[in-house]
């Protein structure tokens, strides 16, 4: 093992980490942790996950060498299971460890390092010191080590008695170790912008754009968005929780997700997605961006400050259940596309369609009839995020299911309330807000402020939307707020009850079968490349799916699907007229009916 240069002995007087980097291209950083008041055999350990991402990703995998000093000089290092260390240290003396953390991962949750960007959430990098995690945490990040043209962004506090400088390079302070570990950091040569909402100071960094990348588009848009946001949970002006806010937008050739900290977020998305200059229509990708940061921005509100009971401390190292996903997320899912409209960045027209694909994701899911959706927001752990071919068969996602409750709660409070504009979802959000505010909340805070807003218990509702997989009445409350609920003709893969990959020379493969369809009925399996269909006696080569109805009648009862399975050849019968229990019904379509009462759902007529 190759040593580590002994550190000074000068100690600061909170825990503290030093960060710099070992080597940009071997993608290593550099720690370098102070305790100033260690106790006998001090204990060390690494998060296992992280705050809002539901499933245990053994950071520690990625951290090696570590090493400890005591008076200077070294002192033995004890690993106690797979995120856990115990240095032989004595009481009172500084404490010094370093060690170093591979950071190759371009996701949200985790870390990266190379010659154009470094990136990091605090729960990859820095370890817990047991018994210290509620006092103050210092993060020094100094300038020397990184390229002169980097910056860097974070929402921590600057720690006054050592200033950041003017790239953003320093020394900031968190209360505590939660606080330290919910402020990611992003460093590189990015592009940043701010405006200020409510009187609260808005930094949006985008790191990855190309030169076509409108940043003044994407500044004026967010800021419709925060502002609609404050006025939704602050319609009367009072103050908002947060007095900073932090986007930090990684633009990438193919991904897309965001992860909620309390004062900023962590953001990816297809650089193509990204508005552009001198456009005269944006990307069809731009909308799904907006909706990811109207998401995020809501998660402000809802999870960071009101949060499940169960998160009032957070353990970690081991998984932490709660069975309210289906609202914190759920909810959030419904509000993100509907502030869009009220912020007037999408139509009427554009809302539905949203609306009418999270419809669809969920009708598509066959998991649905056998997992209910607070079943899957306790088992988010081992399938939510253990996604395989068989998940859309085992579950349901707590955030479409989740928004289709809270569009269902949202439309009867209405309906009973006959316009009464206190009986509405915009009314409990505020309800629970007042009265959760400061922290952990349950099922039964949600049952009070539902009866305190529309005057009766929601059990029932409760008990059957959220804890049974009967269907939601999603026609009949849509069809009193002026939609009507139809589907196009199915697709091929819909009829079928399957998804493939298409890719040209490549054929056809398939990707999922859905339970209880044709796909199933016949024996068709995941992995096989589905070359042709044989009917009537002839045979035909296909390269996508849709080129069936080339070959096969409306009145067609049967094909044989010809495929290689395993470097075998198999011809296998398909029977199209056998009814299923998850046929599918095409893509849905919310039509709009009656537009008054649309406009009294959704009110005012946006245009985008």
């Amino acid at each position: 093992m190759q040593s580590l240069p002994a550190p000074t002995l000068a100690a600061p007087a909170a825990v503290s980490y030093t960060i710099t980097a070992a080597h940009l291209h071997a993608h290593l950083y550099q720690v370098e942790l102070r305790i100033p008041a260690p106790v006998v055999g001090q204990t060390l350990s690494l998060p296992v996950w992280i705050p809002g991402s539901y499933l245990v990703r053994e950071f520690s995998r990625h951290l090696q060498n570590v090493q400890a000093w005591q008076h200077g000089l070294p002192v033995a290092v004890q690993a106690r299971n797979k995120n856990t260390w115990q240095i032989d240290s004595e009481a009172g003396a500084c404490l010094t460890v370093q060690y170093q953390v591979y950071a190759f991962d371009n996701s949200v949750r985790t870390a990266w390092l190379d010659g154009a960007r470094g990136f990091f959430n605090p729960t990859s990098l820095c370890l817990r010191v047991h018994g210290q995690t509620g006092q103050t945490h210092t993060l020094h990040i100094p300038a020397d080590p990184w390229p002169s043209d980097w910056q860097l962004a974070t929402a921590l506090q600057a720690d006054p008695s050592a200033s950041p400088d003017a790239r953003g390079f320093g020394s900031y302070r968190a209360d505590d170790y939660d606080a330290l570990a919910d402020a990611p950091v992003e460093m590189g040569a990015f592009w940043s912008g701010a405006f200020e909402a409510g009187g609260i100071p808005h930094r949006f960094v985008v790191a990855g754009a190309t030169a076509t990348f409108d940043g003044e588009r994407l500044l004026a848009d967010t800021q419709k968005i925060v502002e609609a946001q404050l006025h939704f949970w602050h319609p009367d002006g009072s103050r908002a929780p947060h007095d900073r806010y932090v986007f930090l937008l990684n633009a990438v050739g193919n991904g897309y997700g965001g992860l909620e900290h309390r004062y900023s977020t962590a953001l990816i998305c297809n650089r193509s997605d990204l508005p552009r200059l001198d456009s005269p229509q944006q990307p069809e990708g731009y909308n799904t961006l907006l909706g990811l940061i109207s998401h995020e921005y809501f998660h402000t509100w809802n999870v960071k400050r009101m949060r499940p009971a169960e998160f009032a401390r957070y353990d970690y190292g081991q998984e932490n259940y709660t069975e309210l996903l289906w609202f914190f997320e759920g909810f959030t899912s419904y509000y993100d596309d509907l502030l869009l409209y009220r912020a007037g960045l999408l139509s009427q027209e554009q809302y539905l369609k949203a609306l009418a694909k999270t419809i669809e994701q969920v009708q598509a899911t066959p998991g649905r009839l056998l997992q209910t959706v607070a079943q899957a927001s306790f088992d988010a752990w081992v399938k939510y995020y253990r996604q395989d071919e068989n998940t859309a068969n085992a579950t349901v996602s707590y955030y479409t299911k989740g928004a289709l409750v809270a569009l269902c709660l949202d439309l009867t409070l209405r309906h009973e309330g006959q316009g009464d504009p206190q009986r509405n979802l915009d009314a409990l959000m505020r309800q629970l807000w007042q009265h959760s505010a400061a922290g952990p909340m349950d099922q039964q805070d949600v049952l009070d402020a539902l009866e305190r807003v529309g005057g009766r218990s929601f059990q029932p509702e409760i008990d059957t939307w959220v804890h049974s997989t009967q269907p939601l009445p999603l026609q009949p409350l849509l069809t009193q707020h002026g939609v009507e609920l139809g589907g196009k003709e199915p697709s091929w893969a819909q009829r079928l009850g399957l998804l493939v990959t298409e890719q040209p020379g490549a054929g056809i493969s398939i990707r999922r079968i859905l339970r209880g369809g044709l796909a199933e009925a016949a024996g068709l399996a995941v992995h096989d490349e589905w070359l042709g269909i044989e009917v009537a006696g002839q045979g035909w080569r296909i390269r996508k799916l849709d080129e069936l109805g080339l070959y096969l009648s409306a009145q067609a009862a049967e094909f044989a699907a010809l495929v290689a399975r395993d470097g075998r050849m198999l011809r296998i019968p398909v029977l199209l007229g056998q009814s299923t229990e998850t046929a599918q019904s095409g893509e849905a379509q919310c039509l709009i009916r009656e537009q008054d009462a649309l406009n009294a759902w959704l009110g005012r007529v946006a245009q985008a």
